[in-house]
């Protein structure tokens, strides 16, 4: 079989080629190729300096994540870059496109490194769970320092080549042709008598003590978001070993830190999540090469904060969007909310003035249905009612070119009766946006019985376009999130009428890894909303809380009572309230365990999710996960919903049901998930 690495001799400059399509993956065949270029360069005598790059459109972009969890194949990518890094030639990284995890590992064990203007250089790992295990965490803080390195490792986000070259992490950014200026650049180095050596490096390290307080300065800024992940932690420690260790010591901690990471949980949830996100975009039974559907102009119906965000979308991706309202002023509002957007964006560095004025250009406002007839997709955002998004219909179907996609924002209506409402309903599909519709990355595409394979494929391209993490659903009550969303939430407000305190369940749910719990969630999105408005008319606990301006955080008070920074402490009024509702049900309170909390709210959402699977409301379980990653704060260190019933024991889960089915009848068990827990099968 013919070796991914090839080498070039160039008088007294070997080049050591790797071509792995399509990013260059660090796979054994690779690690083997680049180890017998390394040989072949350090035991030719004409050869005064070894250049390491790759054809096709990047660098190393990371190892080969197939090959995790499989027997390790030879060499191993530490002691192929120990290798590398003893060689006593000089060593040079020439980059482009993705220098990624082992990627980056492979030019830190280079003594030079250079790249193309437009290279990205990072350790993304710790989105997978995981650390350099390449001897990354040791080396890279030699090169750039402590605090850059923590940015970097713990956070896993790419750097330019420029902030690269300005932190050390590269020596030179070059123009033009990259090949030529690598073996121009090693034949420049090679006259010197000495080159920097990552790993024996100390320049860049402070002491302990001051190591320690650029730590310490680190986790307090940054505790919030890194809460609950293993990885960060990890990183963090190995970097301290780069401070206090010699390298031979601080990569022993490190791969001990790879080790636990690899082997646990939250590393296989994440890994797991890796690939649920890119299998979520294939649709089983829509091949491939399926005709899309060219989009060129979108049309909205709606320009509140909805109509808004999902105009963005489009704006930024480059298309054209008209928004249709009522009213001249709705649309004024709505223009001035977007482009007040649009400055946050410019402020806060996301984008340029120029940028924004592009995509505000792009804008254009109407009152006249008429107005759409040349788009190719319309996606209306109007209330959440059926007889009017039927209406709505009637007139995209009287307007709109035939062939165009005509889209419904709708959270929980029947796309399928919506589509009746058309001459057209194989162009009718839902795309359910989730709020803040220009920011959340999720987008819900929900499959009519009739909606064709050519829509739904553009849709799912088109998704990408604009930013989207796109999943397919089918058409039931709530589709896969909002659907799974509802018996935690029944389950939550009869828990508080049986004696648990609304803050006890939140404080389960944020312990649990969730940015917030179902009532902190209802006082932030306002308890008013739906609210039938007639303050006499107090027929639930939320009646009351309404009627009596408990509104949320907006009016100060909600389930929790607020002080002026929005901080919410609970409420001896609203505790008052519940025991008084509660008694009026005939509900006997009683202590409640986090326990109970947990199987009664978290357990239910994996029996919906199993039903969902069972009626093919969604296509897989991954896609399930995905949703409540990227739509509703699910913790990503457990993989989502149904990758943490995997790893939680689908016996315990079913157990679980059993012990509380007399106090939810609600929620009949699913057969799937009965079925797998007694074979000890996993939904993943």
């Amino acid at each position: 079989m013919t070796s991914p690495v090839r080498t070039e001799l160039h008088e007294d400059v070997l080049v050591i080629i790797s071509d792995n399509p399509p990013v260059n993956a660090l796979s054994a065949a690779v690690r083997q190729g680049l180890q017998a270029g390394i040989r072949e360069g350090a035991e030719n005598d004409a050869v005064k300096a070894i250049v390491v790059r790759c054809d096709g459109r990047t660098f190393h972009a990371g190892a080969d994540i197939t090959e995790f969890g499989k027997p390790p194949q030879q060499p191993g990518l530490p002691e192929l870059l120990d290798e590398l890094e003893k060689v006593a030639k000089p060593t040079i990284a020439a980059i482009h496109g993705t220098a990624l995890g082992g990627g980056l590992e492979v030019t830190l064990a280079c003594n030079y490194r250079i790249a193309v203007p437009s290279a990205k250089l990072g350790v993304p790992e710790v989105k997978l769970g995981l650390l350099p295990g390449a001897g990354g965490t040791q080396r890279l803080p030699r090169i750039v320092g402590v605090e850059q390195a923590l940015q970097m490792a713990v956070f896993g986000n790419p750097v330019s080549a420029g902030a690269a070259e300005k932190s050390g992490l590269v020596d030179k950014v070059v123009e033009g042709d990259l090949a030529d200026a690598a073996i121009a650049f090693a034949r420049e180095v090679a006259s010197k008598d000495d080159h920097p050596v990552s790993s024996t490096r100390n320049d860049m390290l402070p002491n302990l003590a001051e190591a320690d307080r650029i730590l310490e300065e680190f986790k307090q800024k940054n505790g919030r978001k890194i809460r609950g992940f293993d990885a960060p932690a990890a990183n963090m420690r190995c970097i301290r070993a780069a401070v206090e260790l010699p390298y031979e010591e601080g990569v022993k901690i490190e791969r001990e830190e790879f080790m636990k990471l690899m082997t646990g949980d939250q590393s296989k949830a994440q890994r797991h999540l890796f690939f649920a996100e890119r299998q979520a975009a294939k649709i089983d039974d829509v091949p491939a090469d399926t005709p899309l559907i060219d989009i060129q102009k979108v049309g909205i119906i709606g320009a509140g904060t909805m109509g808004g965000g999902i105009a963005m979308n489009f704006l930024s991706a480059g298309i054209p969007v008209t928004t249709v309202e009522m009213r001249q002023e709705a649309l004024e509002r709505g223009r001035g909310v977007v482009g007040k957007n649009y400055q946050g964006n410019v402020k806060g560095g996301r984008m340029t003035e120029a940028q924004a004025k592009g995509a505000m250009d792009l804008w254009t406002g109407t009152l006249d249905y008429a107005d759409l007839a040349d788009c190719d997709l319309v996606i209306e955002a109007v209330f959440e009612n059926m007889d009017v998004k039927k209406e709505v219909f009637q007139k995209l179907d009287q307007h709109v070119k035939q062939g165009a996609i005509l889209a419904s924002n709708t959270s929980y209506l029947d796309i399928d009766e919506i589509a009746a409402a058309t001459g057209r309903p194989e162009f009718v599909v839902g795309t359910h946006f989730f709020s803040p519709a220009n920011i959340m990355k999720l987008l819900e595409v929900v499959r009519g019985e009739k909606t064709s394979k050519s829509v739904l494929a553009t849709v799912m391209k088109l998704a990408k376009k604009i930013g989207k993490v796109a999943v397919v659903a089918g058409v039931c009550d709530g589709f896969i999130g909002n659907r799974m969303l509802k018996p935690r939430q029944v389950e939550a407000n009869k828990l508080i009428m049986e004696g648990a305190k609304p803050w006890d369940i939140d404080r389960v749910f944020v312990e649990f890894g969730f940015p917030m719990g179902p009532f902190q969630m209802s006082d932030l999105a306002g308890l008013d909303i739906g609210w039938h408005r007639d303050e006499n008319r107090v027929e639930t606990l939320r009646d009351e809380l309404c009627a009596k301006g408990r509104w949320g955080q907006k009016t100060g008070k909600g389930f929790y009572d607020y002080d002026e920074n929005r901080r919410g402490s609970p409420s001896d009024e609203v505790e008052a309230m519940i025991a008084k509702w509660a008694e009026k049900e005939g509900k006997e309170q009683r202590h409640i365990s986090d326990e109970e909390i947990r199987e009664r709210c978290l357990y239910t959402m994996v029996n919906e999710g199993a039903r969902i699977l069972e009626e093919g409301m969604a296509q897989r379980a991954s896609d399930i996960d995905v949703v409540w990653i990227y739509g509703y704060g699910w913790p990503r260190y457990t993989g989502g919903p149904m990758m943490w019933a995997d790893l939680t024991g689908l016996d315990k889960i079913v157990a679980g049901l059993e012990k509380h089915a007399a106090e939810m009848p609600e929620w009949p068990m699913s057969s799937l998930l009965k079925e797998k827990a007694a074979s000890g099968g996993t939904f993943n």
